[in-house]
């Protein structure tokens, strides 16, 4: 894989619907090229035959335009780097090892898996600086976490519960090796241990154990990432925190390791460094975008996120034009799932994009078209959320001024358990 890294550009819009309609785009009605057709035309590193256009792909197709995604991953590194921390990006938005690959190739000092099935995806594709950022309580996920410490050195897990701790440690004795693991401390309620004394308990029974590494702690704020607004995004991420930087100050404290504080993600990428001790930032969507973070605003404008472009893109034909106000496309809940909000059409800011239906998407025209649409058509539109509309696909397109690079495996596709 060989991709150019450009500088980045700044856009400004007025609103996640104005956003997702503000890029130059020629709809076209074609002939479209199947999966199938399109990967007898790539070369052993997934190349694909120069000339052909997105607009040729049979539909509904799952795009990234490269020249985006390689400048929001530039963008990235640059502020974290500026910023004296670092990124360890989260595979659940891409779930693709050559996109992986790239992150670590370009800065990032490891990637996130939230699944043991998605972690050995990578490893089987030679992604191997994993953190495992979801315990592992059942004891054939402790055997196979286990079987990917045995053959990748760098790779951590997470754990919040002292018998857990134990079970990973007899685990690895069995498998004849040293697991490293980090203390998944909550922020929120969704998993981990609450901070507090409790955090220091475990970490030092970890400390005692033969077979396992203390490397420190993760602190990871969802409920902080789509908060609407950057000053209150910012208040509340940093005050979320408080209690978990204070329980590392402790293991600190105590002598025992503090060599990772890693949260965060794409919504606190620039925040989250102003927590003292804080590592690295587990963000995701920074190099897709989607209509959900569009949505929440930034340092520069405060009704949309203009800090990365939307890069990530689902192409789909029209199917019916024959019901005044109305079209129909072959791109339903299947090929964008069913997050809210809407899907953003672009180059259509007067479209209602609905993809209930599990196979079709409904179009309401609320405004002037830029043109009259027949069947056959092709529109492009920004998802709703990149993570789940990654996992319904296959392969994923890279496209580079609207024709098509190189054609990736989702690598990671349906590995949830």
């Amino acid at each position: 894989m060989s991709l150019r890294t450009s500088t980045a550009s700044r856009r400004a819009f007025l609103s996640g619907a104005a956003a997702a309609s503000a890029y130059f785009w020629i709809p076209k009605s074609v002939n479209g090229y199947s999966t199938a057709e399109m990967l007898a035309m790539t070369t052993v590193d997934n190349k694909v035959k120069p000339g052909i256009s997105k607009w040729e792909l049979d539909t509904p197709a799952l795009c990234v335009d490269l020249d985006k995604m390689e400048r929001n991953i530039a963008k990235m590194q640059a502020t974290v780097k500026a910023n004296g921390i670092a990124s360890r990006p989260h595979t659940k938005t891409h779930k693709c090892a050559a996109i992986a690959k790239y992150q670590l190739a370009t800065g990032s000092i490891g990637i996130c898996c939230a699944k043991v099935s998605e972690a050995e995806a990578m490893l089987e594709n030679g992604v191997e600086k994993v953190c495992m950022t979801t315990s592992n309580p059942s004891r054939s996920k402790i055997r196979r976490a286990m079987a990917i410490r045995k053959r990748s050195s760098s790779f951590i897990q997470a754990v919040d519960l002292e018998e857990n701790a134990r079970d990973l440690s007899a685990a690895a004795k069995e498998a004849g090796v040293v697991a490293d693991v980090v203390i998944d401390v909550a922020v929120g309620t969704r998993s981990g241990i609450p901070p507090g004394e409790g955090v220091l308990s475990l970490a030092k029974v970890i400390d005692t154990l033969p077979n396992l590494k203390l490397r420190g702690v993760l602190s990871y704020d969802g409920g902080a990432q789509h908060i609407k607004g950057f000053a209150e995004r910012k208040e509340r991420a940093l005050k979320n925190i408080e209690p978990n930087a204070e329980v590392f100050a402790m293991l600190k404290k105590a002598g025992l390791n503090t060599e990772i504080f890693s949260g965060g993600g794409s919504g606190t990428y620039n925040i989250m460094h102003q927590t003292s001790g804080f590592t690295d930032v587990q963000v995701g969507s920074y190099l897709f975008m989607d209509m959900q973070y569009l949505a929440i605003g930034g340092q520069d404008d405060p009704n949309t996120y203009t800090d990365f472009q939307p890069s990530l893109t689902v192409l789909v034909t029209v199917l019916n034009n024959r019901f005044p106000g109305l079209l129909t496309t072959d791109g339903g809940s299947k090929a964008f799932t069913l997050n809210k909000p809407n899907a953003g059409v672009i180059g259509e800011p007067g479209m209602d994009y609905n993809a209930g239906s599990d196979e079709f998407g409904s179009i309401k025209i609320t405004g002037t078209p830029s043109k009259s649409y027949k069947i056959g058509d092709k529109l492009e539109c920004i998802v709703p959320h990149c993570d789940p509309a990654v996992n319904e696909y296959d392969w994923i397109y890279g496209t580079r001024k609207d024709k098509v690079e190189v054609v990736w495996p989702i690598t990671g596709r349906g590995h949830s358990q």
